[in-house]
């Protein structure tokens, strides 16, 4: 896997899916003028990607956003069918997942490696980049180890790269349960604040039990933020309260 900064990136065709249609998508409609984070990964639905690489790139769209960078790009070798289904699995709205299901952007990246020992046949290897109109700036590849080593292609690593100071979002969660002025009350909060936030609904996500276990309460909302339990939308509003008062 050889690191190719400032060269730019290969001339391809994309055969993507928009409103139930394939839609060519070619190299420059995606990085021609454009400040753009590109991650790529073996594969859709696999672990570590579904559990950590995609969702901590989506988590941090915003301070990317904050720091110049245009669109959020995720490549891997598989067709647009199993990346729009793995998109919406994951709820990532805040990233571009492209397929590249010919192998052929990987394989000009020099990227393409043979996953035949796990029945995938050609995959893309791990990397992160950063490319400004279709130049690249800076190259993460994981290490050429055995396995699916994951070690600095990681959002955070590309985030410090881009600006080490960069202020990233607190982790907040909402425990709420449908038709509850209270959790509504509390949800309105966290937006006027700027908190982005996870909502886990009783009956869906959680149960009681769950509650209970969690918070030693059976009320909602309980809000969480960064591994602190906070409590309810009372609670919340004198939290946020000292908390702007802190900060000013």
């Amino acid at each position: 896997m050889k690191n190719i900064e400032g060269q730019k990136i290969p001339q391809v065709i994309f055969k993507t899916r928009q409103n139930n249609e394939f839609v060519d998508l070619n190299s420059d409609d995606i990085f021609k003028g454009r400040t753009v984070v590109v991650f790529s990964l073996p594969g859709a639905f696999t672990p570590t990607c579904s559990s950590t690489h995609l969702p901590r790139y989506n988590e941090l769209a915003k301070s990317f956003r904050e720091n110049g960078v245009d669109e959020i790009v995720c490549i891997s070798v598989n067709d647009a069918f199993v990346m729009d289904a793995w998109k919406k699995d994951q709820e990532a709205e805040n990233v571009t997942l492209i397929p590249d299901g010919n192998g052929e952007f990987t394989e000009g990246m020099g990227m393409l490696v043979d996953k035949s020992d796990l029945g995938f046949g050609k995959r893309s290897w791990r990397y992160s980049m950063l490319v400004k109109d279709g130049v690249i700036e800076k190259m993460f590849i994981e290490p050429d180890v055995p396995g699916d080593p994951f070690e600095v292609s990681d959002a955070d690593t590309m985030l410090a790269y881009i600006n080490p100071r960069a202020e990233k979002p607190k982790a907040v969660s909402i425990i709420t349960k449908p038709g509850c002025p209270f959790c509504a009350r509390a949800k309105e909060m966290l937006e006027a604040a700027g908190m982005d936030y996870e909502e886990i609904v009783l009956g869906r996500d959680a149960s009681l039990r769950s509650l209970r276990a969690m918070t030693g309460a059976e009320t909602v909302p309980q809000v969480f933020v960064e591994g602190e339990h906070i409590g309810g939308s009372d609670v919340l509003e004198e939290w946020l309260t000292t908390a702007d008062s802190k900060a000013a």
